[in-house]
């Protein structure tokens, strides 16, 4: 269901390759989530570091909102860097994973393993 690499890099440098590998592949960069940041900006504490990157390629998008709309709630796709226990990873849900469990859609399926593989290629660039 997940896919979490270990890096040794830094949590900053993950997070600035991470950000270039999905450029470099030809999604597009949403929006950045810093966890840590609003947490702690509502006055909770959180000692690790977690950022979300929303992303979103269209020709994807495209092809999951045609074959069932209500499948926006599950995009964009979600990719993060984190750190636990004092090592940064980088990690996604599998797509594939996620939208078969809410469509039995077959071109979704196809869908789903081609984003899942540039997603992996993305955060196995960025370790």
């Amino acid at each position: 269901m997940y896919y979490i690499v270990e890096t040794p890099k830094p949590f900053a440098q993950a997070v600035a390759d991470l950000e270039a590998a999905v450029k470099q592949n030809g999604f597009g960069m949403m929006h950045i989530h810093d966890i840590r940041g609003t947490l702690q900006s509502k006055g909770f504490e959180f000692a690790e570091e977690c950022k979300v990157f929303e992303i979103c390629h269209p020709g994807y998008a495209s092809k999951v909102l045609a074959a069932d709309i209500r499948l926006n709630m599950a995009l964009p796709c979600r990719i993060s860097v984190y750190t636990e226990n004092g090592k940064t990873r980088l990690g996604m849900i599998k797509p594939s994973a996620m939208l078969m469990s809410l469509s039995s859609d077959s071109s979704l399926a196809e869908v789903a393993q081609e984003v899942e593989q540039k997603i992996t290629k993305m955060l196995d660039e960025a370790k």
